[in-house]
C-alpha cells in the first residue's frame, strides 16, 4: 500500500485563512485557497450559466443499464488518449431494472469506446473480480506508454458482512487494452492497490466526520504542464472540529467542510503518492466538492468541481451545478470563477436534470459532459422522488449521458455558448458549429433566485445570499450517502 500521512498541521481548528481572504500558508509555502461564504452568497442563475432544458433522451444507446459518472481515458498531458483510433470512456453503471436511487449500492465500472465521438460501443464491465471495496465509485483513467492505470474509489469494506460506507482511493493496473478495427477489449489480470486513506490531520476520517456526508473519493490524475510535477486530486473533508466559544449556528456551519485534496508523486510514478494539504477548502460553505479536475487553458489552471443544493451550509445556497476556480499556477491562489464559483447549472424547470459534470479542452472552448439525471422533475428537493410511484421514478430518470455543454473561458469569467448532442465527444480535429448562446434561457426566464430547497440535515437552504438557514421539523439523520431510494447524497460519486 502506497500511503503517506503528513506530520505538519494547518491549525488548531483544521482550517486556514479567513473569510475575507483566499489563502493560508501550509506545507512548504503551498497556499490553501478557500471558497468563502461571501463568494457563495452571490450565486444566482443568469443567462450564460444555465443550460437549456434537455428533455427525455432522444436516443439511449444502452437502455439496459443506468449510466452516470463518466470519465475519459487520458494521457499524462491530460489529452484524451487515442488507442489505435479509438477513444475510451469509463462510467459507473448498474442494471436499468433497479430503482435509480438504488444504483449506487451495486455500482460497477464499465468501458465504452468510439472512433468518431458519436457512436459508442459497450466493452463491458472492466473488473471481473478482485476490485477493492464492496462497490466501486468514480475516478480517472491514465494511458501511459501503453500501460493502463485505472484510479477509482473503493467504497465499503469488502470484508464486512453488512453494507459499509468507508472510502479509500485505489488503483488497478496490469490489465491490457486490445484495439483493432473490430473494436476494443480490456482484459486482466488486474492488480488492485489502496493508494491513499485519510490521515485525520489534513483529511477527515470517517470517525471524525460530523457532517451529513463523509467523503474521501474521486481520484483524478494531473501532470502540471509547466513543471512536470505529478498530482492526484480527490474530494475530501477538512477537519473542522467543534471549537470552544462557537455558538450553535457557527458550529453547525462548520460541519460543512468540503475540500479538494491533493497527493504528489515526487518521482512521477503513477503508483506512489504522498498526501499534501488540501488545494482548496469550502469550510462553512459546502460539504461536497465532487469530482475535482483541472483544465489548463491560456496558461491558466481552471479547477472544476460539482456539488448539490443540499450540501451548502446554512445561510448560503447554490443549485446542483458545476462550480469552478482559476489560478495562474497550480500551486497559486485559486479564485472563484465569475465571483461566486458558479459555472453551469440546470434550468429552474428541471433543477436536477444533469449532474457529475466533467470538463475538457477542445480547440478554443471547454466542453463539459455529464449524465442525464431527473430531467422531468421540477420539485424543490430530490427527497420528493422517493414519494413518487416506482414507474415515475424510472420514467423521470435519464441514466444516460446528457447533452455536452460548450463553455467559453476568459480569465476569471466563463459563459455557456450552447450544447452538442448527448454522447457527442468531438474528435480533436472536429470543427464545431457556430454558437452564440441564443439557445440558452434568458434572464427573464430564470429570475435569478435559487428556489429549490435542500432539506437533508434538518435545514432549509434559502435564496442565494440569504442569511441563516431556517431549521425544519425534519430529522437530521446523519445521512452519509446510504444509497437508499433517493440518490441525492451520492449522485456525483
Amino acid at each position: 500500500m502506497h500511503e503517506t500521512s503528513g506530520n505538519d498541521t494547518i491549525g488548531a481548528d483544521g482550517v486556514g485563512g479567513d473569510d475575507e481572504g483566499n489563502t493560508a500558508k501550509a506545507d512548504g509555502g503551498r497556499g490553501r485557497s478557500r471558497w468563502t461564504r461571501e463568494q457563495a452568497a452571490s450565486i444566482e442563475r443568469r443567462h450564460g450559466n444555465v443550460a437549456p432544458p434537455a428533455g427525455p433522451p432522444t436516443v439511449d444507446p444502452f437502455p439496459d443499464i443506468h449510466i452516470w459518472d463518466t470519465w475519459l481515458l487520458r494521457d499524462r498531458h491530460g489529452e484524451i488518449a487515442d488507442v489505435n483510433g479509438w477513444r475510451l470512456a469509463f462510467s459507473l453503471t448498474a442494471p436499468a431494472d433497479l430503482l435509480p436511487g438504488k444504483r449506487h449500492d451495486v455500482a460497477e465500472i464499465r468501458c465504452f469506446y468510439s472512433a468518431d465521438g458519436t457512436r459508442w460501443h459497450d466493452a463491458g464491465p472492466v473488473f471481473d473480480d478482485g476490485a477493492l471495496g464492496q462497490r466501486q465509485w468514480a475516478g480517472s483513467a491514465l494511458y501511459d506508454d501503453g500501460d493502463l492505470y485505472l484510479y477509482y474509489t473503493a467504497a465499503g469494506d469488502e470484508t464486512a458482512a453488512e453494507m459499509t460506507y468507508t472510502q479509500r482511493i485505489a488503483v488497478a493496473h496490469g490489465g491490457t487494452v486490445t484495439a483493432s478495427d473490430e473494436g476494443v477489449e480490456l482484459s486482466g489480470p488486474w492488480t488492485h492497490e489502496t493508494l491513499l486513506t485519510p490521515d485525520g490531520e489534513w483529511y477527515e476520517t470517517e470517525d471524525q466526520s460530523r457532517g451529513m456526508i463523509y467523503t474521501f473519493r474521486d481520484p483524478w490524475f494531473f501532470e502540471d504542464p509547466a513543471t512536470g510535477e505529478t498530482y492526484l486530486l480527490f474530494e475530501g473533508n477538512a477537519p473542522a472540529p467543534a471549537r470552544p466559544g462557537d455558538d450553535a449556528e457557527t458550529d453547525r456551519r462548520r460541519e460543512f467542510n468540503g475540500c479538494i485534496g491533493v497527493a504528489v508523486s515526487e518521482s512521477g510514478d503513477p503508483l506512489s503518492w504522498e498526501l499534501r494539504p488540501p488545494l482548496l477548502d469550502a469550510v462553512e460553505v459546502n460539504q461536497e466538492l465532487e469530482r475535482p479536475h483541472v483544465v489548463v487553458a491560456d496558461g491558466r489552471y481552471y479547477l472544476f468541481v460539482c456539488s448539490h443544493v443540499h450540501t451548502f451550509a446554512p445561510g448560503v445556497t447554490g443549485p446542483d451545478a458545476l462550480y469552478g476556480f482559476v489560478a495562474d499556477a497550480f500551486d497559486g491562489e485559486f479564485r472563484a470563477l465569475n465571483g461566486s464559483g458558479l459555472v453551469a447549472t440546470n434550468p429552474p424547470s428541471a433543477p436536477f436534470q444533469a449532474y457529475s459534470w466533467m470538463a475538457f479542452a477542445h480547440d478554443e472552448e471547454v466542453l463539459v459532459q455529464s449524465f442525464l439525471n431527473y430531467y422531468d422533475f421540477a420539485g424543490d428537493s430530490l427527497d420528493a422522488i422517493a414519494d413518487l410511484p416506482e414507474t415515475d421514478q424510472r420514467e423521470r430518470f435519464g441514466g444516460t449521458l446528457a447533452p455536452t455543454l460548450r463553455l467559453a473561458v476568459e480569465g476569471d469569467r466563463t459563459r455557456l455558448l450552447g450544447t452538442l448532442d448527448a454522447w457527442h465527444i468531438p474528435t480533436p480535429d472536429e470543427p464545431l458549429p457556430p454558437a452564440d448562446g441564443s439557445s440558452l434561457p434568458t434572464d427573464a426566464e430564470l429570475g435569478g433566485e435559487i428556489r429549490e430547497r435542500g432539506a437533508i440535515g434538518g435545514y432549509i437552504l434559502g435564496p442565494s445570499g440569504a442569511d441563516g438557514g431556517a431549521e425544519t421539523d425534519g430529522d437530521d439523520d446523519g445521512t452519509r450517502g446510504d444509497g437508499g431510494d433517493v440518490d441525492s447524497t451520492v449522485d456525483g460519486l
